[in-house]
């Protein structure tokens, strides 16, 4: 087991290169906020049923889950090696119970969860590698990761802020348009800097 939990660790936290980080991270962005264009009168229903959604909570923090047993299994704990167990008995523990007692808004909690998750290898990724450039650039990807940090932080303790953030953005067609073209851009700018100002790093 712990093989195969360093099979997906390593390459997320050990190997990941900030040129691929961003690449990633560039394709996802305008990956999503194509498809909220493109399928907008499809996915305004879906939107609004994503924090309370069961099924979408069940798959997100399924996938958190596993994610999380992973870090458990293999970070460098240091002098805290002998609770390493207790981390791993609590994944499952806490998985279960927010599966079946802790359900309401499962789905923007789970959703948190992934942010916050999903942060953690991008910013090791930019961290010091960007030291030798004439100028710090790494903000550029480290911003987008605070961003999901903080919502993911209020998605998790309060996971009715996500269905009031999705409401505001669909208030009016203009405004999630051009949210959308928004990340549009930000992820192209992504993937042109992984491929200029990123690349080697």
């Amino acid at each position: 087991m712990k093989e195969l939990c360093l099979g997906l660790y390593k390459p997320l936290y050990e190997m990941l290169t900030m040129q691929t980080a961003a690449l990633v991270v560039g394709i996802f962005l305008i990956l999503i906020h194509a498809i909220a264009l493109l399928w907008e009168s499809n996915l305004r229903d879906k939107l609004k049923a994503l924090p309370r959604s069961q099924n979408a909570g069940t798959i997100l923090l399924t996938i958190g889950f596993i994610w999380a047993y992973v870090v458990a299994t293999c970070i460098d704990l240091g002098d805290f090696e002998r609770l390493r167990w207790l981390a791993q008995f609590a994944c499952p523990v806490i998985y279960v119970a927010m599966l079946f007692w802790v359900n309401d808004y499962l789905g923007a909690r789970a959703l948190g969860i992934l942010t916050l998750l999903a942060a953690c290898p991008l910013l090791d990724a930019a961290w010091m590698k960007t030291i030798r450039l004439e100028h710090d650039s790494r903000w550029v990807l480290n911003l987008v990761c605070y961003v999901w940090l903080t919502l993911g932080m209020f998605w998790i303790g309060m996971p009715y802020t996500l269905r009031d953030q999705i409401a505001w953005v669909q208030k009016f067609q203009a405004r999630y348009r051009g949210l959308a073209f928004v990340g549009l851009a930000y992820g192209t700018a992504l993937v042109v800097m992984s491929f200029t100002v990123w690349k080697g790093l």
